[in-house]
């Protein structure tokens, strides 16, 4: 029996798919990794793909000038979602990027999300075979500035909202989900984060330089939550591929 094939968009080198390759993997899925970067290309046969997953990154939806493969991206993105209606996971930059092809304005987040945010269920997510499972309230990993805001569709279903945010974790018709929030973590991956001379920079603004290091020791506390999650969204999920 030959394997389940997923193409996945990787925006830059640290943000790749961490837990969610780990349980995917043990599932023997296919991985087809496109790191624009690296500015490699986005094959033309999507047809031969299961699922698209759509990683995170520090660029912005609009800012296709500075990064032009955006364009072919946000294309392929939709051809697999609304024409071909495949299993997709966006995660962060990539639930934006859904959500704009889905015709949702990306906005300035009144307030940056960086750290740990609890996040409230909506009750529609009980009837979600892929979320079900996720408590009325939950805390997950956040690095944003940007968010998806809500559009007026009855393909498109607001599953779970914070106090700053109120499309956290998003549906669209019963395939493809977005996700403000990083459920792939590892342990190290935010220490990792940390370490990055733009993530730094911003996060000496955002929390002061002092607390950085308390910043990823909090992290790795929660960590143990946070994979239960992931492998418990992955596990579902892959019984819609």
């Amino acid at each position: 029996m030959s394997k389940k094939k997923i193409i996945v968009f990787q925006h830059v080198e640290h943000e790749d798919l961490e837990n969610i390759e780990v349980f995917f993997s043990s599932k023997k899925y296919e991985f087809t990794k496109i790191k624009f970067f690296k500015n490699q290309k986005i094959p033309q046969d999507l047809e031969i793909f299961s699922m698209m997953i759509v990683l995170g990154g520090p660029m912005d939806t609009w800012m296709e000038e500075k990064y032009p493969w955006l364009i072919e991206e946000k294309k392929s993105i939709k051809k697999f979602v609304v024409d071909m209606e495949k299993p997709f996971l966006g995660i962060c930059l990539g639930s934006q990027l859904l959500g704009e092809v889905l015709g949702a304005k990306i906005i300035k987040s009144k307030d940056s999300e960086i750290g740990f945010y609890k996040v409230r269920s909506n009750k529609i997510l009980n009837e979600d075979k892929v979320c079900n499972y996720l408590p009325n309230i939950f805390e997950v990993f956040q690095w944003h500035s940007y968010e998806v805001k809500k559009i007026h569709d009855k393909n498109f279903a607001i599953l779970a909202s914070s106090k700053n945010t109120e499309v956290q974790l998003f549906r669209y018709k019963k395939h493809a989900y977005g996700m403000q929030f990083h459920l792939e973590i590892k342990k190290d991956t935010v220490d990792k984060w940390c370490k990055i001379n733009s993530n730094k920079e911003h996060l000496k603004k955002f929390i002061g330089v002092q607390n950085i290091s308390k910043f990823t020791k909090i992290s790795k506390n929660n960590i143990q939550n946070i994979n239960f999650l992931c492998k418990h969204f992955i596990n579902n999920f892959s019984k819609i591929i």
